[in-house]
This record gives C-alpha cells, sequence and structure tokens, in this order.
C-alpha cells in the first residue's frame, strides 16, 4: 500500500539546508518581576542570561525538589553536613557539578570549576566558567550554596 501524503506533507521529502544559524535562548526570568513597558508580562531572560540562570537552578537544586524528576539537580547541600575530608569533598562535589552540567544542560560546558569549602560554617562557595554553546560566549557564575537560602 502506497504511503498517502498531504499537499502540506510534499515538502518532507526534501531536505532543506540551514548553515551558520545561531540559536536564540530565552526563559523567563525567576523574580518573576512584571515589565510594565510591555503589557505586564513578566521580564524574560534571553541568551547567555538564560543559560547562566538554568545552569545556577540546576546547581542550587537538591535531589527530589523537582516533581517527577527525582534526580534533577546537582544535590550540594546535603553534602554540606558530611563529616568528609576536604580533598574527598571537593572532588565529589566537582564531579556532581560536571554530570549535572553535562546531563541536564546541553547548551553549556564546563571550562573551569573552583570549589571553595568552608565546613566550620556549612558553606560551600563555587566558580564556575563555561561556554555557551551555538552563540559562543564563555560565562562565569559565582554562588554559594548553604544550609539555608
Amino acid at each position: 500500500m502506497a504511503k498517502i501524503q498531504s499537499t502540506e506533507d510534499t515538502a518532507l521529502n526534501s531536505v532543506a539546508l540551514v548553515t551558520n544559524r545561531k540559536r536564540v535562548y530565552s526563559d523567563i526570568d525567576l523574580t518573576f518581576a512584571r515589565n510594565t513597558a510591555n503589557d505586564d508580562d513578566i521580564f524574560k531572560k534571553k541568551d547567555a542570561a538564560a543559560v547562566k540562570q538554568a545552569v545556577k537552578n540546576l546547581i542550587l537544586t537538591n535531589e527530589a525538589e523537582k516533581p517527577f524528576r527525582p534526580r534533577f539537580g546537582a544535590n550540594l547541600t546535603g553534602l554540606l553536613f558530611e563529616l568528609v575530608n576536604d580533598e574527598d569533598a571537593e572532588e565529589d562535589i566537582r564531579e556532581r557539578i560536571y554530570d549535572v552540567i553535562e546531563q541536564y544542560e546541553p547548551r553549556a560546558t564546563v571550562e573551569d570549576l573552583e570549589v571553595f569549602l568552608n565546613e566550620d560554617q556549612n558553606r560551600l562557595s563555587v566558580k564556575l566558567k563555561f561556554r555557551i554553546l551555538n552563540i559562543d560566549v564563555i560565562d562565569t557564575l559565582e554562588t554559594t550554596v548553604t544550609r539555608f537560602r
């Protein structure tokens, strides 16, 4: 039996060639601030700002915080109270950050990562340098993970 196609689907047999196309990344601003210049809609993050917000969200999210995605996030808060050797803890944190970005953020790749532990205050500082793909921008994110945000 021959496959019957509508007139709109006949173009599916041909291949379109797209070159040098830059993809625009966008996301909503998680502050949910109103953009009064645009019919009271919320602000949007674009390009590097959208990816940076997503990477920060990944680092600060713990497992089981996101509904229906129990393994989403780096789950770093749980490490703050573990009694472990500094070198082992820093290496574990690095692996978690690399893994979570590789798994959940295909728009970015890690260029450099520095982790600073302050066990006395149960605080972790992260300085992450990452490349945003398709727009070829390198950005830096500095954030702190504490038990209380």
